[in-house]
């Protein structure tokens, strides 16, 4: 019992044959020229016709799948090398020093009150407790701008 099929029961518009076993209704002749011939033992195969839509949808879909799996890779890549280098930017709101000026006192420490009538309150600020400067709440104050992704605190609220 033979596995393949005959050439007379193969009906692809793709096939045909030059045994004319195939569909009468194909005027399709197989080779090319007056002095090649196919075998006429062998079926030969037709050329597929594609209109300029069906071109270029598929070109639009594999650009579209190099897209998608080109991007992803690109920035997994700059992730890691990111990663792997060194971050030396001065913090940029205390200009690397790792300490801010307080808003309250101006960096004086102190802060003075007018009372009335030509008298001054003189106390220590509250906000720095006289020092006049505060940790920077940017770098901790270790004076280095942290990259974007440490800035942040990543919270699980199960």
């Amino acid at each position: 019992m033979s596995i393949t099929p005959s050439l007379s029961r193969l009906h692809s518009p793709f096939l045909c044959s030059p045994l004319k076993l195939s569909t009468p209704s194909l005027p399709f002749k197989c080779g090319t020229g007056r002095n090649q011939r196919s075998p006429p033992s062998y079926p030969c195969i037709r050329a597929v016709e594609f209109d300029q839509n069906t071109v270029v949808a598929v070109s639009v879909g594999l650009v579209s799948v190099a897209i998608g799996i080109g991007i992803p890779i690109f920035y997994e890549n700059q992730i890691d090398n990111a990663a792997s280098r060194e971050n030396t930017q001065p913090c940029f709101p205390c200009n690397g020093t790792g300490a801010q000026r307080c808003r309250f006192c101006m960096g004086s420490g102190s802060i003075s009150v007018e009372l009335g009538g030509d008298e001054k309150e003189v106390s220590k600020c509250v906000n720095c407790e006289g020092v006049g400067s505060l940790t920077c709440t940017t770098c901790q104050g270790s004076g280095i701008q942290p990259r974007y992704l440490d800035r942040r605190e990543f919270k699980d609220d199960d």
